[in-house]
């Protein structure tokens, strides 16, 4: 594109036909581009700035030398510059490499009225897309903070989004800082962007086709530092949002320059190129302001009663847990998240976005659940963000809790809440719960209808970043958080985990095979369970937390992958990666066929009459060269064997057994020399607490 194309995006002139018509703090200016949002280089060292602020009497724009703690420069904007509560100004002669900017605003200060207007501070810039002092982990920064104005001309090369149909992704939930950050991951970017795209011929081999970042939206990872038994507890998993519109600059191995972003595209590129969606976890629920008690830094600088639900008396409401909520459905807070999202989705190709705390995207300014939230229909329809992915956690620290109610547009997911829940009850051994297991395995038709959502709606987990790791659910009955310095009373105390017969780690060889196939049971259903799976990173080789559920604050080991474990765990990563290949190999795991093969229905389920401690659920359908196919999923989580029996197949057409794991996953006897393991007849007797993966073959493959 040739700088003349650039500037048609922006101006109807070229930069050498404008000239300021005013002067601002010794600057020249003129009223700026209204519609362009936060400050975005122009030809020609112009330089427009844009914010919004509804109850401020004035605007001051701050500038700093990189790294200064006092302005250089303050070019109040003109009355004539605003335009409702718009105020943009376009800067001539500005070096963007020389400066960082910040905002001061004027305005009533009355905080029982929620207004918290004050001149002395500097704000960022609510659209800033890159903040300044924060690219070393862990480095306090005592100042305000301040943005830098980028120039965005990544080359993109010939990567394109794979738009892959959510039913079809499988989801690998990773920390950036974490995945790479242990001497073990052999990279030398260790924890960061590029320490990531370092490994993705890794995720590539293990074969999931979706990765879901933990935060990576500017953070400080210091607000709320402490220390227990000497140990520096930092804000480490990110949730508590600085910018929205800013990657974490900690998180680049290069440090602070005005191509902020980029090593961030680089790993979204190279993604997108490998066939891996991008999926962003974002936190639109509060801020990183906390309550009254906490600091005023952007939001409440600028207009603290629109951005924030906030009581009578002036007080912040709470449904965050985290001191404060944000004000989601007031028009100018709708719009910031509207264009966050289709900014990410524009400029740095991201396929998606997990919501934390999705319910609080449904109440209004006080704190009401809205029976049609404006907010969710227009992310749903928006023209941008219509074919991205949209997947919530459908409840708040408030109570509300919306899984499989929050939202009826087909457009959003959820974090199916309940499938983890009831499938770790049934998994460990609780007897009562078959028909329920049932129904999550086969797409919680009861939660979401398959009609109306499709088999997209549920997105399937057993483990995240909140709780237990995979490992730690069949190692620990209770968790030991106290490592957290909270007298191990922060995280959930319903983890419906088993420690298989003792606490913690054990030189018990019955312990530990029963833990390993435990596990792999779960992955056996999981990936056989319609809806869309997601593992959380380092669940293929079992990695382990020491029991901690609740690693918000643990910037060590307890939280880094340990990727020893992968060599030491190789067969269970094998049986992962098995199963991840399985489920892409069979659609009719995925979906509605429209109609079974073989003479069987969509979906056939069975279990013993005389108890509920076994089941067998068949899917029937075609594979993708359309032909017949149907594959079978069995489970005992009984403590003694017991006997399923599966639908009569047709002359011709035999059972065979896929994976086992009774047999340390993949036994020799499974597929051994090409020739598959074939049952006798149609009764399938299952050991004691196992699962078996089944397919068919016909007389031409046997």
């Amino acid at each position: 594109m040739t700088m003349a194309a650039k500037e048609n995006l922006y101006l109807p002139y070229t930069s050498n036909e404008i000239e300021p018509i005013d002067t601002s703090g010794g600057y020249g200016v003129r009223p700026g581009l209204y519609n362009l949002r936060g400050a975005t280089a122009l030809p020609g060292g112009i330089v427009n700035f844009t914010v919004i602020s509804q109850g401020a009497s004035a605007v001051d724009l701050v500038l700093f030398r990189p790294g200064g703690r006092t302005p250089y420069a303050r070019l109040p904007f003109p009355d004539t510059y605003r335009v409702g509560s718009v105020w943009s100004m376009m800067v001539f002669g500005l070096d963007i490499s020389t400066f960082e900017y910040a905002y001061q605003v004027d305005g009533p200060y009355d905080p029982k009225a929620g207004l918290l207007f004050d001149r002395k501070n500097y704000l960022l810039d609510p659209y800033a897309r890159a903040v300044t002092g924060q690219s070393i982990w862990g480095r306090r920064n005592d100042q305000f903070y301040k943005a830098r104005v980028v120039q965005n001309d990544f080359d993109w090369k010939d990567e394109k989004r794979p738009d892959i149909p959510v039913e079809d992704l499988i989801i690998y939930e990773a920390h950036v800082r974490g995945f790479t950050r242990d001497p073990s991951s052999g990279v030398k970017e260790r924890g960061t962007y590029l320490g990531m795209m370092r490994k993705i011929p890794y995720l590539k081999e293990l074969g999931v086709n979706a990765v879901e970042l933990m935060p990576i939206f500017e953070f400080d990872e210091n607000r709320d530092e402490r220390t227990y038994n000497g140990q520096r507890l930092l804000n480490y998993w990110g949730y508590n949002t600085v910018s929205f519109f800013t990657p974490n600059t900690s998180y680049a191995y290069n440090r602070e320059n005005n191509h902020e972003g980029d090593e961030l595209r680089m790993l979204i590129r190279e993604l997108n190129r490998n066939g891996i969606e991008v999926i962003l976890d974002v936190v639109f629920n509060h801020t990183a302001e906390g309550n009254e008690k906490g600091p005023s830094f952007c939001f409440k600088g600028f207009d603290n009663n629109i951005y924030y639900m906030l009581t009578p008396d002036g007080y912040y409401y709470n449904f965050s847990g985290c001191g404060n909520t944000m004000n989601c459905n007031h028009p100018f807070v709708q719009e910031m998240i509207l264009e966050c999202l289709r900014y990410w989705v524009i400029d740095y190709h991201v396929s998606g976005f997990r919501f934390d705390l999705a319910s609080i995207l449904g109440r209004d300014n006080h704190g009401r659940p809205l029976s049609d939230p404006p907010l969710l229909r227009l992310l749903a329809e928006d023209p941008v963000l219509s074919h991205v992915k949209l997947i919530a956690e459908a409840w708040d620290a408030g109570g509300l809790y919306q899984v499989g109610s929050f939202s009826h547009l087909k457009h959003w997911a959820e974090w199916n809440g309940r499938y983890r829940d009831d499938m770790r009850d049934y998994l460990k051994g609780n007897l009562d719960m078959t028909g329920v297991a049932v129904s999550r395995i086969t797409g919680s038709t009861d939660l979401y209808n398959p009609d109306v959502r499709g088999f997209g709606a549920s997105v399937n987990f057993l483990n995240c970043h909140d709780g237990f790791t995979l490992y730690d659910m069949y190692s620990y009955n209770d968790k030991h958080n106290e490592m957290n310095g909270e007298g191990n009373r922060d995280g959930s105390n319903d983890n419906r985990s088993w420690n298989c017969g003792a606490e913690g780690e054990t030189d018990d060889p019955a312990v530990n095979a029963l833990r390993r196939k435990m596990a792999a049971n779960a992955i056996a259903v999981l990936m056989m369970s319609r809806g869309t799976p997601m593992i959380l990173a380092g669940d293929e080789f079992l990695n382990s937390q020491q029991g901690n559920n609740n690693s918000y604050c643990q910037d060590n080991p307890i939280s880094w992958l340990n990727w020893g474990d992968l060599q030491k765990n190789r067969d269970h990563f094998a049986f992962v990666k098995f199963m991840i290949a399985f489920r892409k190999a069979h659609p009719a795991i995925r979906r509605h066929s429209g109609g079974g093969t073989y003479g069987l229905p969509d979906i056939t389920v069975s279990w013993p009459v005389e108890n509920e401690h076994a089941l067998a659920v068949v899917y029937a359908g075609p594979d993708d060269a359309g032909h017949d196919d149907a594959v079978g999923l069995a489970v005992n989580v009984f403590w003694e064997e017991q006997d399923v029996v599966l639908p009569e197949m047709p002359q011709g057409v035999r059972w065979a057994v896929a994976a086992d794991t009774t047999g340390y996953y993949l036994p020799d006897r499974i597929e051994k020399d090409g020739t598959p393991y074939l049952l006798e007849s149609n009764v399938l007797h299952l050991a004691p607490r196992s699962a078996v993966v089944l397919r068919t073959v016909t007389a031409q493959t046997e």
